[in-house]
């Protein structure tokens, strides 16, 4: 057996690791392990198991059956050729480097988890996975590797609100400091927390709609932005019950105004150089830079399968309101899909970077970032050239004008985004058969799900699910 090989049924190598660290834990109070991942669905999932247990996790797995592939957000279940069954299992293999001891609910630690075959190896719907495997192919390939990270907005609700509505708990104006004041102990309790469990929070900062706020963390590695995805959102909704108040991260809690997005970016780095910034091209990006810039920018249509996968989420893609519902990019135009952020001068080396803002918390972070990345490296290798910039609101544009300059609207429903996504394909070889197939079924089973449900029923049906 070589070095490669899967381990029969596991990871046995993790185990003294494992117990090392489960009486470091206990030690510290803790009581049981969350083992968190997300579903098709762009649902977090999870398993736990007492501290004890943490090193049989580690080495052989925790079962969870791998119908949860096609499981839609309200639990109904959709399928594949071979998903969706009541046959089979996977293992939840914890991830022990990213184990953190969750600073706001004493007693418990976190780990996302890795999905593996009872043989062993990754299973191939496994999201997490599909990301590691194309940034490995990335720096083998191109020599290229990538930062990343995640924006989180949400809605903050009253706790005590009358059945499922939406009341929001604060009433100031958008970015106004009454709206900071009236969360001030939660939000203080918020920071507190999440530095505790090593997160890099940048910003915070009440946001435009209602109830809204919004917390931007340092990049890190596609893998490890996407798990950070997971743990903040972990840690707001628990600090937000402990003060008695309810958060949503879905992409709208209403069915009319601005939802909450989950903005990633993005830069590619060779040899420790940020390839967006100090290059010849425009605003200082290389012309890698460049031809990733208009990779995603032709794929965006398709990426929509994945970056924006909910009904809600077409609640929240319309024109005129900073979602970024046209296939256009511009240095600093929130109006734009794609927003080129090159940072102050003085520190563009390390801060420049590609915004891709047509994407949503309803979106699995491991799958978005994994296509985009795909879609960005397909523009690379073909040495795509990218268009003449837009400014202002392309939704202003005349629609002569739009299409002569390649502008032109994302889908304006789900059933439009599977069909660019069953045409794309480079999306659906990055995501692997298996994988692609449970994105359509999936997208699919919430478009039906959806079907005759004003605006204001798909907000309430998705409201409190993501």
């Amino acid at each position: 057996m070589s070095e490669s090989d899967p381990v029969p049924g596991g990871r046995p190598g993790e185990a003294e690791r494992a117990t090392a660290l489960s009486g470091e834990l206990t030690g510290q109070g803790v009581h049981g392990v969350v083992l968190a991942y997300v579903d098709t669905a762009g649902i977090t999932r999870v398993k736990t198991v007492p501290t004890a247990k943490l090193a049989s996790a580690a080495a052989w797995g925790v079962g969870m059956s791998p119908v949860f592939d096609t499981f839609l957000a309200d639990d109904s279940i959709v399928a594949t050729d071979v998903l969706g069954s009541p046959d089979g299992d996977l293992r939840l293999h914890p991830d022990l480097d990213r184990l953190t001891v969750l600073a706001a609910q004493p007693g418990w630690a976190w780990a996302p988890v890795d999905r593996l075959t009872q043989e062993g190896a990754p299973h191939p719907a496994c999201g997490r996975t599909a990301l590691r495997r194309t940034v490995a192919g990335a720096a083998e390939r191109h020599g290229i590797a990538f930062k990343a990270a995640v924006e989180v907005e949400w809605s903050v609700g009253r706790g005590d609100a009358d059945g499922d509505a939406f009341v929001p708990a604060v009433s100031g104006p958008a970015y106004g400091a009454a709206r900071q004041v009236e969360l001030s102990d939660c939000a203080a309790d918020l920071l507190a927390a999440l530095a505790a469990q090593g997160v890099d929070v940048e910003q915070f900062h009440p946001e435009y709609a209602a109830g809204q706020f919004e917390i931007s963390v340092g990049a890190l590695d596609p893998v490890a932005a996407a798990d950070h995805s997971l743990l903040v959102r972990q840690t707001i909704r628990a600090v937000s019950m402990r003060h008695g108040l309810r958060a949503s991260f879905a992409p709208a809690v209403r069915g009319e105004g601005v939802g909450n997005g989950g903005h990633l970016h993005l830069s590619a780095w060779r040899d420790g150089t940020n390839l967006h910034a100090g290059g010849a091209g425009r605003y200082g990006m290389t012309a890698e830079a460049e031809s990733f810039v208009a990779g995603v920018l032709g794929h965006l249509p398709a990426l929509t399968a994945m970056t924006a996968p909910s009904p809600a989420s077409h609640l929240r893609l319309r024109p005129s309101q900073w979602a970024g519902v046209f296939t256009a990019w511009g240095r600093e135009t929130r109006e734009t899909a794609l927003r080129i952020v090159t940072g102050t001068a003085g520190i563009r080396g390390r801060a420049a970077n590609l915004e891709v803002k047509p994407v949503d918390l309803a979106a699995n972070p491991y799958l978005a970032l994994a296509s985009v990345i795909a879609a960005g490296l397909d523009g690379i290798v073909s040495s795509t050239p990218l268009p003449e910039e837009i400014t202002g609101d392309p939704a202003r544009l005349d629609p002569a004008g739009a299409a002569a300059r390649g502008v032109r609207r994302l889908p304006v429903t789900l059933a439009e985004s599977v069909e660019a996504f069953r045409a794309d394909d480079v999306l659906r070889e990055a995501l692997g058969g298996m994988l692609a197939d449970a994105v359509i079924a999936v997208r699919l089973g919430e478009a039906e799900a959806a079907e005759g449900l004003d605006d204001d029923g798909v907000a309430a049906a998705y409201r409190w699910k993501y």
